[in-house]
């Protein structure tokens, strides 16, 4: 089918800028933030990506105002790009360098940390100071965005999980330290995650988070599809891991390396270069242009209508927006509808995945403070098992569920 959008080429169209001759190097304990993000700072907390973002998200905020911990090789190479880590604190001061500091310096990676950026500033402004940091990187030094990673501490590594989740063409991977999230609702988004993304788990010891990390959020991810690995740390509690412990993950999240460039010289619009300044409407046709080419090939037909549906939702006043709808109308009329049973294979195997991860993290030790949300997470749990039970009872999770469901309703009374 024929597009008046973006050919496979597309980010290399939009190849826009040079990158700064006077870059700083070294250490730099603040550095300055020089202009607003060019970057989607919406999208990860909504379903839209608005043009303009709602009007009390970022009262008396100032980009240029904002500042960020910044480490960078002595000498860039221009020819060459290279990996960030960008680390997201908990709290108001920047975090990680200590810890980091070792491996950036051997490696040649670039590291930056915001300021205000911890769990006490609201979530729109959050997002978007993350999202100025890395667009201010992005200006700045010829990045790899196959090699970039969001990473963050307890309440920082759910926001790193929420933007990577959201924006995954900005990222290789994430590296979640005692905390993490949820992939999307959106089945594009997912499917996102499981082509392209490096989920590095990392707990404690004794972090009061380890359940979260080792039964339900690291098991999740892998039983779907999502290249990830839990890293347990000895002797550390809920904190930030040494240096060995981080390069342990570091290299992890490198070896998945070959195949995000593989899968991003198929699919362009799966990786967005830092030279790529792309506004709503080219992003919006991008996508649009690579889920056209999905589409007409049997083995990806089910996640080229997602990603249509996907860009008719997140962009709906754009051409590409409007191009998605009517042609997933189109779609629609047809009488044969293969593309069903793949949705429905999706929602099984998110469902099975939900099942027993949530049992396992409902039905095991929790720290006290957690105690009390036992019941609500075996309610959950419980949902699921029943839905599996209706859905396919003969199936060998089908048989599981009469026991589970037994279990998990012992459990789900008590809350």
């Amino acid at each position: 089918m024929a597009s008046r959008f973006l050919t496979p080429i597309v980010w290399a169209l939009l190849i826009s800028a040079s990158f700064a001759a006077d870059a700083p190097r070294g250490y730099h304990a603040s550095h300055p933030v020089s202009a607003p993000t060019r970057l989607d700072a919406v999208f990860p907390l909504a379903n839209q990506s608005l043009a303009e973002p709602p009007a009390d998200w970022y009262p008396g905020y100032d980009s240029t105002a904002q500042k960020y911990e910044l480490y960078a090789p002595a000498k860039i190479d221009r020819k060459k790009t290279y990996p960030v880590v960008l680390f997201i604190s908990a709290g108001p001061s920047p975090a990680g360098w200590n810890n980091w500091k070792q491996l950036c310096e051997q490696q040649q990676i670039i590291f930056a940390s915001p300021f205000a950026a911890g769990n006490n500033t609201p979530m729109p402004q959050r997002v978007r100071i993350v999202l100025d940091v890395l667009d201010d990187l992005r200006r700045q030094y010829p990045i790899d965005p196959d090699r970039t990673y969001l990473s963050g501490f307890s309440g920082g590594a759910r926001v790193a999980c929420g933007i990577a989740f959201a924006l995954p063409e900005l990222f290789g991977g994430v590296m979640p330290v005692c905390a993490s999230e949820s992939l999307r609702e959106e089945s594009w988004l997912r499917q996102r995650a499981m082509d392209r993304l490096s989920i590095a788990l990392i707990t404690g010891e004794t972090d009061f988070n380890r359940g979260e990390i080792e039964r339900w959020r690291g098991p999740l991810l892998a039983e779907v599809g999502v290249r990830s690995q839990v890293f347990v740390v000895d002797g550390m509690g809920h904190g930030i891991p040494p240096e060995n412990a981080l390069a342990m993950a570091y290299k992890w999240l490198e070896e998945g390396t070959a195949k995000r460039k593989q899968l991003a010289k198929q699919w362009p619009a799966m990786s967005l270069p830092a030279t790529a300044n792309v506004d709503r409407d080219k992003a919006a046709a991008a996508l649009f242009a690579e889920a056209q080419r999905r589409a007409q090939q049997k083995a990806t037909l089910y996640s080229g209508l997602m990603q249509m549906v996907g860009v008719m939702t997140r962009w709906p006043d754009t051409e590409a927006g409007r191009e998605a709808k009517t042609l997933l109308e189109k779609y629609e009329a047809k009488e044969d509808r293969p593309w069903e049973a793949d949705d429905l294979a999706e929602q099984r195997k998110f469902l099975a995945a939900e099942a027993k991860t949530l049992t396992a993290y409902a039905t095991g030790p929790l720290p006290d403070q957690y105690e009390k949300l036992r019941g609500n997470m075996a309610a959950a749990a419980l949902e699921r098992w029943t839905t599996i039970l209706a859905d396919t009872p003969n199936t060998p999770l089908g048989k599981q569920a009469p026991a589970q469901i037994a279990e998990l309703e012992k459990i789900a009374d008590k809350k």
